[in-house]
């Protein structure tokens, strides 16, 4: 906005000569009102604006001065103002470019962390095919390091009661299964093989929602259900290292993660921790679970015996695959649900597809797995399957 005023007669003014009114106004004392001479013309120019919102002088010229006045020649005085959205709008875009750069931080650190883990994983399963072990040993670390964090106060110790233990209990059955059931796949077949078949996940949710819990979809998400379900079948049929026990662990892996998320969902609601914080004590709690299940299952002697044989193969360092695999499964998971607090379920499960991808094709140019052309047109089938699925869940 511009506003000039030209006037022959006008005199300096002082402070005594004015109050100040309800409305914040001057008004002045020593007159009823004001008249501005004939020749004095004003000049206003207006642009749209809205009044409801205050302005912001931005620069004024000539104020103060009254050098001039009552000459033709007197200079103008304009004052520019800006409406104050301008700055609110700059502080909301810049909170917004500063959101999404946390999250695309988040993906990339979440896939980044993924990748290695399941490299670290394959790797140690290879040389030391112990499954139960090394699930135990992911929730170990994980929950080592999350304890020493609260202890020098890296992390804020979250505030928890038996009700929260009691509602998380049944998602950390849920994902001890999972997470056990996965790795035995990862030890009988190879990564993208069991990456493929757990991209068929959706499909496990939205039957289990269907018939169990009486929910119901769109015909959009049903139909989505059909290139997944093709898709991971023509990957398992012409799989070349096919094995029936990673098969059903990759297949129990799903289910079981379909249930940890219905349970997370329907007890976690109106508790306020943190997803990094959630996860480190769903990961203290499966380390429970699974600890005497591990030594019922492989056992003390197995696990010496096998490391011996490892350690005499592989050379020290095998201890430094395993615990580099422990770390970065529990920096991923925390990672992910960290993003959770950040991002929509939907925008997660798109990531968790896209986070699929770079497994299955990293994993195949480490390990030179032999895939063939039909193989990983199932592959691709399934992924797009899962990504229409996500599409059609919004």
């Amino acid at each position: 906005m511009v506003s000039s005023l030209r006037s022959q007669s006008l005199r300096p003014l002082h402070g005594s000569e004015f109050v100040s009114g309800g409305s914040r106004s001057l008004i002045p004392i020593r007159k009823t009102s004001i008249s501005l001479p004939s020749p004095a013309r004003i000049i206003i120019r207006l642009p749209t604006l809205s009044l409801s919102r205050p302005l912001h002088v931005s620069s004024v010229e000539t104020f103060g001065s009254l050098r001039g006045i009552g000459t033709k020649d007197a200079p103008l005085t304009k004052c520019h103002a800006y409406e104050a959205d301008r700055s609110e709008a700059s502080g909301a875009a810049a909170s917004d470019v500063s959101k999404r750069l946390k999250i695309g931080v988040y993906f990339a650190t979440w896939w980044a962390l993924n990748v290695v883990f399941n490299i670290y994983n394959k790797k140690v399963l290879n040389a030391y095919p112990y499954p139960w072990l090394t699930s135990t040993l992911s929730l170990a670390a994980g929950s080592l390091m999350m304890l020493i964090s609260w202890a020098t106060r890296i992390a804020e110790t979250p505030k928890t009661d038996f009700e929260f233990w009691k509602t998380l209990f049944p998602v950390a059955v849920a994902h001890t299964i999972g997470h056990v059931a996965a790795t035995v796949s990862m030890s009988k077949v190879a990564v993208s093989f069991t990456h493929i078949i757990k991209s068929g996940e959706p499909a496990f949710s939205v039957l289990v929602s269907r018939f169990l819990l009486g929910e119901t979809f769109p015909a959009s998400v049903y139909l989505s259900l059909l290139p997944i379900i093709g898709g991971c079948a023509l990957a398992a049929v012409t799989e070349l290292n096919f094995n029936m026990i990673g098969f059903m662990g990759a297949m129990i892996s799903n289910l079981a993660f379909v249930f940890r998320n219905i349970f997370s969902k329907r007890g976690m609601k109106g508790k306020s921790v943190s997803g990094m914080n959630y996860y480190a004590c769903l990961s203290i709690l499966s380390l429970m679970i699974l600890t005497p299940f591990a030594i019922a299952v492989e056992g003390p002697q197995l696990w010496a015996a096998g490391f011996q044989k490892a350690l005499s193969e592989i050379g020290p360092q095998i201890v430094w695959w395993m615990a580099a695999q422990s770390v970065f499964y529990h920096l991923y998971n925390q990672v992910s649900y960290m993003s959770l607090d950040e991002i929509s379920p939907l925008t997660f499960s798109i990531g968790n597809t896209m986070k699929r991808i770079s497994v299955i094709v990293s994993s195949i140019i480490i390990f030179h797995t032999p895939v063939q052309p039909v193989n990983a047109l199932g592959a691709a089938i399934a992924v797009l399957g899962t990504f229409l699925y996500s599409q059609a869940k919004q």
